[in-house]
């Protein structure tokens, strides 16, 4: 008995489906998008408007793009140590890390039992308002002027520095910390509270070890940014020195030393 071939698979193109058109959703049946669109829109017919006047008269833009590129130029690849040497922008740019390290680590450690009064599954409400509005206000002014506030007490100095650093970092790592603790479940934590857990056992055995990664990264991002501060404001008062532009002096200086 013979049997019959196979029929071959036969593969029929498919349809080209039709380009889908990008859309951007409006919504402007919601009152609070509409609200931000018109903000959005006057904010954007303002800086027209006013793009003209920030511009004095009489100025060749092309000149002064010219001499912003040249003045960038003598500052990235032409150092000028001056009278300065090697090893006081090494010293200078290590002080700026070892301020920038201690003011985030002081910081953090006050900032984590400060946050555990303004977290809402731990405190009452009364005083996470409190606790919550003085580290707002104090946020508000800029860790520059904080710095300079103490100044006018301390001197100018490294006491200033640390004090004013220090000051600012605590108000901010409380909000970010309370807010990483307020990702835990409250249902949890009554659960372990009403099993007749602690509060201190509560914090250290359940809240620290599973925000501890939240805790770190945030704090990682604060030491960034007390780094950025310390560059302003590096210990020795007759001297305000810039830990990156020595950065920059120090690699460029080994660079062109080797290349001569």
């Amino acid at each position: 008995m013979i049997s019959k071939p196979e029929r071959g698979l036969e593969m029929t193109p498919e349809a080209s489906q039709p380009l889908t058109k990008f859309k951007l959703p409006l919504r402007l049946k919601d009152k609070r998008r509409r609200t931000v669109y018109l903000v959005m829109a006057i904010l954007v017919f303002t800086t027209v408007l006013t793009i003209p006047t920030i511009i004095p008269k009489g100025v060749n833009l092309a000149v002064a793009t010219s001499g912003l590129l040249d003045n960038l130029r003598i500052m990235m690849l032409q150092p000028a140590p001056s009278n300065t040497t090697m090893g006081s922008l090494i010293v200078a740019l290590f002080q700026s890390i070892a301020l920038a390290f201690l003011t985030t680590l002081v910081g953090a450690v006050i900032a984590f039992f400060i946050a555990l009064m303004a977290a809402r599954n731990l405190a009452p409400t009364w005083l996470i308002d409190i606790v919550q509005t003085v580290m707002a206000l104090i946020r508000a002014i800029p860790t520059i002027l904080w710095v300079l506030i103490y100044s006018v007490a301390l001197g100018l100095g490294a006491n200033a520095a640390v004090i004013g650093l220090t000051f600012h970092s605590v108000a901010y790592l409380v909000k970010v910390y309370a807010d990483s603790i307020d990702e835990i479940s409250g249902d949890t934590l009554s659960a372990l509270r009403a099993m007749g857990v602690g509060f201190w056992p509560l914090v250290s055995q359940v809240i620290f070890p599973t925000i501890a990664s939240s805790l770190l990264s945030w704090t990682f991002i604060r030491f960034e940014i007390n780094f950025a501060n310390a560059v302003r404001w590096v210990l020795r008062p007759e001297r305000v020195e810039s830990a990156t532009s020595c950065l920059w002096q120090v690699a460029f200086t080994l660079i062109f030393t080797r290349s001569a």
